[in-house]
């Protein structure tokens, strides 16, 4: 059977045909409908600022600054280095001005493409390539160690505070790996970032009683990042004392006091009770003060509370920045050794807290075992660096990397020597 085309098909294509004639006529100055106007140069419309168009190099510390003149307005800015990474900015609302707003990379070549258009909508298109060279000012990171120099407990950690922030991994590296702390004897140990400003360096285990701790940077004269050049830092020496652990247990009522891993003391004490009770975990001896006066207002207790207080304080040791002590409380003798009556301190008897005040040095170590409260801060309310075990402190070094850790859940314990 043969087949025919059909009229109809036929002079449906025709149609169709004459219909895109007609409309392709109708559009476009060119005779094409999908012709698009080609960018006019833009070059007289639009300025740069801090960029060298002259061959020199341009200064990195400068700000990039597109902007444009008479009627024309920015549409769209994009800058990029020769690797392909993009320099972020912000375009003003009126179209007028881009600025960037991270600092350009030294040593790099950048391409910016900057899209106008006219009063009329026509597009504008200008392209400029230019080099950056060194910057012309070098920001000194300060290195300051701490704590002073001297004696210490076995728990104290070396500081580094930094006097400028350093956020970037790299850079972390750079400085983390010129900061030298050497143990006679050795031990092993790590630096660990607090902040962007801050790390703390601590041994696996405890410092070995009568160690000797050195601490120096070789920052001095290192790059660090393009604008961050490592400045010059004092060298610190501390010396271990012997190895002094009290260990408190809040169920049993009582402390045990261990020198070099023999029990030298136990001491009967109270800690704090239902709503107030005694942080968990380790803390480190910060300091002494013979005398303090305790208010219930400095920890947040209205003075019109059942719970208010305001009460001279003998032999006071402190173990965080927030007012948590080992002191004399002789108001609460016949509760101590066998009930937990404290606002959150450690308290014993006058006699007692004076051979403790005698005994324990800045460094030394307070454990709490078998407390409701919760685990003591790792850090920023005195030294709770002991509260992550090993595996997660090297989480917060720069050289080895991951998520730094900040809490670790303590099981309830018995007093032993750590």
């Amino acid at each position: 059977m043969s087949h025919q085309p059909r009229p109809r098909t036929v002079v449906g294509c025709t149609l169709l045909v004459i219909a895109l004639g007609a409309v392709a006529s109708a559009c476009g100055s060119d005779g094409n409908p999908l012709s698009v106007r080609r960018p006019y140069d833009a070059t007289d419309q639009i300025s740069f600022n801090g960029v060298e168009e002259d061959g020199k190099k341009t200064d990195p510390d400068k700000p990039l600054e597109v902007t444009a003149q008479d009627d024309d307005r920015i549409t769209d800015v994009t800058a990029v280095d020769g690797t392909g990474r993009y320099v972020p900015g912000e375009l003003s609302a009126d179209g007028s001005r881009w600025h960037s707003t991270e600092p350009l990379a030294a040593g790099a070549r950048y391409t910016v493409r900057v899209s106008t258009e006219d009063d009329d909508g026509a597009p504008g298109r200008r392209v400029l390539t230019f080099d950056t060279g060194k910057p012309t000012s070098k920001k000194r990171l300060a290195v300051q160690f701490g704590p002073d120099a001297g004696e210490y407990g076995v728990g104290q950690p070396v500081t580094a505070k930094l006097d400028q922030p350093v956020k970037d991994p790299a850079q972390r590296a750079v400085v983390e790996r010129a900061l030298k702390v050497d143990s006679t004897p050795s031990v092993q140990g790590g630096w660990h970032w607090v902040d962007d400003k801050e790390l703390h360096y601590r041994p696996k285990d405890y410092w070995p009683a009568h160690a000797t701790v050195r601490v120096h940077s070789n920052l001095d004269g290192i790059k660090i990042g393009d604008r961050l050049w490592g400045g010059p830092a004092k060298d610190l020496k501390l010396t271990i004392g012997d190895r002094v652990i009290a260990v408190t247990d809040a169920s049993s009522h009582s402390m045990t006091v261990f020198k070099n891993n023999e029990e030298i003391n136990q001491i009967p004490v109270t800690t704090g009770k239902p709503g107030f009770e005694t942080r968990n975990g380790v803390k480190v001896v910060l300091g002494k003060e013979y005398f303090v006066r305790m208010r219930g207002t400095t920890v947040g207790i209205s003075e019109d509370s059942s719970e208010a207080y305001d009460l001279p304080v003998y032999y006071a040791t402190r173990v965080t920045w927030s007012g948590e002590y080992v002191h004399a409380a002789p108001w609460s003798v016949g509760s101590q050794g066998y009930a937990n009556v404290s606002h959150g301190c450690t308290g014993m008897s006058t006699s007692n807290a004076e051979w403790f005040f005698d005994n324990v040095r800045a460094g030394d170590v307070v454990q709490v075992v078998n407390s409701y409260g919760n685990t003591m801060e790792t850090f920023g309310n005195g030294f709770g660096d002991w509260n992550l075990d090993w595996q997660k402190w090297t989480k917060g070094s720069a050289l080895t990397g991951g998520k730094q850790e900040t809490r670790q859940e303590t099981a309830r314990l018995s007093p032993a020597a750590a």
